[in-house]
């Protein structure tokens, strides 16, 4: 019985010195306590299929009190908000190439007479499609309304009236969610790649301690930094390409633009995930922290927060604020526009500049935090 009690008093006792090392590591209790509270807001708020204002553009050919009591009710659903008032198809395209709106609503010359004098009326519907799922989702939403609102005339009317929808498509007829996921997994793959890797890569020199062998050597730190970093650049640009290649030709997803614009804009998020990586690796101790902080710092959002999964406008305002420093969020809209809508330099180039301006400050700090650490 004694015995029994000693045996039992000292688990007690070494239970009680776990807890201790436990709250007396601040690393371990971010990761206990803050990684829980981080996920639960992050897919709580950042994981949802529903759409409130979604940005549109109305182009009213016909301009009479049907078709502005149809507008009305579009805008009037929280569904929607009007970004543009067209005046001619031709600013269609622009603004859908642009991302500055995701459906265009087209009213035909004469609708409310139309609809009046021969009991049907047509509108047109087109959506941009690079998102299925929203695109879907937006198309439904509007047919839904002018549903409402045809039921709506029906009853105050001695005649049968019929709002023909027609929608379309842009970018994505067939709406396959491949041309969804393509561009979201090269920004993935090349994230896994270059900044997961080098950060673990770079780390296990220091835990193994061989990093001091190489600061020995003749070469400098800048070189063992672009030493260690050179087979990823070249790996993940390999990794780009096959994706590339299998989504043209197993899943049939397109390359509207520019090959060469896309193989430079994937080198220039390489060379920003690498810095990242670097970054992480000077203030990781082990692996294992290099491989959480990465998971936690780097893949998540990048899955979460870049839109390629989820819309950002969908997101409380936080998030959308947040999502504005994910390097994936800007080149996940470049490949997009490349890919699908087959967009050029000339559209693209503010995204383009925001990744430069990440990349060249990722790699000031990370090279400058490299050398401190190694000093």
């Amino acid at each position: 019985m004694i015995t029994n009690l000693l045996i039992m008093k000292r688990f007690i006792g070494f239970v009680r010195k776990e807890f201790f090392h436990i709250f007396r590591d601040r690393r371990t209790l971010l990761i206990l306590f803050g990684m829980p509270v981080v996920q639960i807001l992050l897919f709580g708020y950042a994981v949802t299929n529903e759409i409130k204002e979604a940005k549109i553009a109305i182009l009213d050919h016909a301009k009479d009190e049907v078709s502005r009591e149809a507008i009305s009710k579009i805008l009037a659903s929280g569904y929607f908000i009007l970004e543009s008032d067209l005046h001619s198809e031709k600013e269609i395209e622009p603004a859908f190439q642009a991302g500055r709106i995701k459906l265009a609503i087209v009213f035909e010359p004469g609708f409310g007479t139309r609809l009046i004098r021969d009991g049907k009326a047509a509108v047109q519907i087109l959506a941009d499609a690079t998102d299925p799922n929203t695109a879907s989702t937006l198309v439904t939403y509007t047919q839904a309304i002018f549903l409402d609102y045809q039921r709506e005339l029906n009853a105050i009317s001695s005649i049968p009236l019929t709002i023909v929808p027609d929608s379309r498509m842009r970018y994505n007829p067939e709406q396959k969610g491949v041309f969804l996921f393509v561009p979201g997994l090269i920004a993935i793959i090349l994230m896994l790649v270059s900044a997961m890797m080098t950060s673990i890569s770079i780390t296990r020199e220091k835990e193994m301690g061989t990093m001091e062998v190489l600061l020995a050597s003749p070469m400098r730190p800048f070189q063992i930094i672009l030493g260690k970093v050179t087979p990823y650049v070249m790996l993940s640009l390999i990794n780009a390409i096959v994706i590339l290649l299998m989504g043209k030709f197993v899943f049939g997803v397109p390359v509207q633009g520019s090959v060469v614009l896309l193989l430079s804009e994937s080198v220039l998020f390489i060379l920003s995930a690498l810095a990242l990586g670097i970054l992480i690796s000077t203030v990781a101790q082990s692996q294992q922290v290099a491989l959480m902080l990465s998971l936690m710092g780097l893949m998540l959002p990048t899955i979460l927060l870049s839109g390629f999964m989820f819309p950002i406008e969908n997101m409380p305002i936080p998030l959308q604020v947040i999502s504005n420093i994910i390097p994936a969020r800007w080149f996940v809209v470049i490949v997009k526009g490349i890919m699908l809508k087959g967009l050029g330099l000339d559209l693209l180039w503010q995204e383009t500049v925001i990744l430069v301006g990440f990349t060249v400050f990722f790699m000031l700090v990370s090279t400058r935090k490299f050398k401190v650490r190694l000093e």
